[in-house]
């Protein structure tokens, strides 16, 4: 799932991945939206269901309903926008409260791109990953900076996660061709 603040970049990241195109102008997303899209990781296909969901306030039962199914959770925020980093703490305390315990959570600072408007630095997003026990990659889906980095690796930790490997050894996900929140990738 993605989720978060409103213009941070979601819906680029998920279409650059899903389709590998960049669009400038998307609109805002409305509600809840999602693609699917089959990778091959560590010689296994497996199909990812990615929900972006809408970052606007006026949102947030939609999507907080959407956390619950969740197998992993990308908090993405706009390296040029510091109300949207300052916000991921009410994004996590979000996540504590509706999704599962085993959810693989990652933080996405988006836009690294755009160096001459940046006001938070890598440093900043990679301490507060830390401070959470969380996976950190800044993106640009404009130039398609570790875009599909930051979803093989959702992927894989997902994997790691999956109940009945007791190697930690990767397994495809449960049921995969199910199309419901309950084997998704939500990136917020």
């Amino acid at each position: 799932m993605h989720f978060w603040d409103s213009g941070v970049g979601k819906t680029c990241v998920l279409f650059r991945f899903s389709d590998d195109s960049f669009n400038a102008s998307f609109i805002s997303t409305i509600g809840i939206d999602f693609k699917i899209k089959t990778i091959e990781l560590e010689g296994r296909k497996i199909k990812l269901q990615i929900w972006d969901t809408a970052g606007q306030e006026r949102f947030h039962t939609i999507t907080t309903s959407y956390y619950r199914g969740a197998m992993g959770i990308m908090l993405v925020y706009d390296v040029t926008q510091a109300r949207s980093f300052e916000n991921i703490n009410k994004w996590l305390r979000n996540i504590d409260d509706h999704a599962s315990d085993d959810v693989v959570k990652m933080l996405i600072g988006n836009k690294c791109d755009m160096e001459d408007k940046r006001c938070i630095t890598k440093q900043r997003g990679e301490l507060l990953a830390k401070e959470h026990s969380i996976l950190f990659l800044e993106t640009s889906a404009k130039n398609n900076v570790n875009i599909e980095k930051s979803f093989y690796e959702m992927a894989r930790l997902i994997l790691k996660k999956t109940p009945g490997n007791t190697n930690n050894q990767p397994q495809s996900l449960p049921d995969p061709n199910r199309s419901t929140p309950s084997n998704c990738l939500n990136c917020m």
